[in-house]
C-alpha cells in the first residue's frame, strides 16, 4: 500500500498534515503523539515581527464548530527561527511554515526570501485569506462606485500579483491557502497557480460572528471571527471538487475533517493531502486516527495506492 504523495516537489509520506493555528508549533502535542506519523507539519502563521493578536474572548463554541479570532498571535520571524524551529527540525518530517504581513506584499516577500535560507524549511504556506486580523498587509482596497476592503484572496489580480512576487525569491514549494469567503473560489485557485503556486490549500475559515443574548455584545473581543468544525465541511468538500476541476496542481483540502470519513469525501472530491484543523483540540490523536482509517479503507477496497483515490468521485 502507497500513502505517499507529492506537493510540488515535496514528497510525503502520507496525505495527513496539521492545519496552521490548531497545531502551535508542534512541541505542544509531542506528549500525546508520535509526531513522526504525520506527513507534514504546518506552522502556526508567521510574521516578520511579533503580534500580541486580538483582545479576548478569542475564541467560542458554536453548535457543530467554533469561532476563534486569535488574530496571529506569533513571535515573529526571527524567534520562530531561533526558539521554534529547533523542535521542529527533530520530529523529521516535512515543515510547512506559514507566513503573513502586516505591510502589504514586501513583507511577505521578505519573510519568502529568508525562509528560503532555511534548510529545515520544506514549504512555505501563503496565508492570504485569514479574516480576522485588521492590517494593511491582508487587505487591498478595491475601487468602485464605493470603496471596499477585501482579502487579498478575495481578489484574483491581487493574488497572481503577490504569488508571482513570492515565487520569484524562494524555490522552496509553494502553498497559497484561500479564502471561502468569495463567489467563486475556483477563479482565485487559477490566479495563484498562474503566479506560480506550487499547491493550493483550501479552506480558511468562514466569516461569522455570535452574540451573548443577556449583554447583547458579541462573543469575540474583536466581533466577528472565523468558523471551523464540521459545520463547514460540507462547504469545503464543494469547493475542493469546484477547484479540482479547474487546476493542475494539487489540492490539500482542510475544513471540518474529524475522523477518517470525513477525509475520505475530500479525496474523493480532488484534493490530494488534507489537513486537520479544530479536530486537534478535541483529540490530539485525530490525525493518526485517521491515517490507520484509510488504511482500512485502501485495504477493504483494493486500492494499491492514493493516487487511484485522487478526485475518483463518480457523478
Amino acid at each position: 500500500m502507497n500513502l505517499k504523495v507529492k506537493i510540488g516537489r515535496l514528497q510525503l509520506n502520507n496525505p495527513l498534515m496539521v492545519a496552521s493555528g490548531t497545531f502551535g508549533y508542534a512541541e505542544e502535542f509531542n506528549d500525546f503523539m508520535d509526531l513522526r506519523q504525520l506527513g507534514a507539519i504546518v506552522t502556526k502563521t508567521i510574521t516578520l515581527n511579533p503580534r500580541q493578536g486580538n483582545p479576548p474572548p478569542r475564541t467560542c463554541e458554536t453548535p457543530a464548530g467554533m469561532l476563534n479570532s486569535i488574530g496571529l498571535e506569533n513571535p515573529g520571524l526571527e524567534k520562530f527561527i531561533q526558539e521554534k524551529l529547533p523542535f521542529l527540525k527533530k520530529t523529521a518530517v516535512p515543515i510547512i511554515v506559514s507566513i503573513a504581513s502586516e505591510g502589504g506584499n514586501e513583507e511577505f516577500v521578505t519573510l519568502a526570501r529568508q525562509l528560503d535560507k532555511v534548510k529545515e524549511v520544506s514549504a512555505i504556506e501563503l496565508n492570504i485569506s485569514c479574516p480576522n486580523v485588521k492590517v494593511h498587509s491582508q487587505k487591498f482596497i478595491v475601487h468602485s462606485k464605493k470603496l471596499r476592503t477585501r482579502l487579498i484572496s478575495q481578489d484574483p489580480k491581487s493574488t497572481y500579483a503577490l504569488v508571482k512576487a513570492v515565487r520569484r525569491v524562494t524555490g522552496k514549494t509553494l502553498i497559497t491557502k484561500l479564502s471561502p469567503n468569495v463567489t467563486d473560489i475556483a477563479e482565485i485557485a487559477l490566479a495563484a497557480q498562474s503566479g506560480g503556486s506550487d499547491a493550493v490549500s483550501l479552506i480558511n475559515t468562514l466569516t461569522a460572528m455570535s452574540i451573548d443574548i443577556e449583554s447583547r455584545k458579541p462573543r469575540l473581543g474583536n466581533v466577528t471571527g472565523g468558523l471551523s468544525g464540521p459545520a463547514i465541511r460540507p462547504v469545503a468538500v464543494r469547493m475542493v471538487w469546484e477547484v479540482h476541476q479547474k487546476i493542475k496542481i494539487p489540492i490539500i483540502g482542510m475544513g471540518g475533517i474529524s475522523d477518517s470519513l470525513s477525509a475520505l469525501e475530500f479525496f474523493l472530491a480532488g484534493a490530494s493531502a488534507i489537513a486537520v484543523g479544530t479536530a486537534n483540540f478535541i483529540n490530539p490523536r485525530t490525525t493518526l486516527e485517521i491515517i490507520d482509517g484509510i488504511k482500512k479503507y485502501l485495504i477493504k477496497n483494493k486500492i494499491s495506492s492514493m493516487k487511484t483515490l485522487i478526485g475518483s468521485l463518480q457523478i
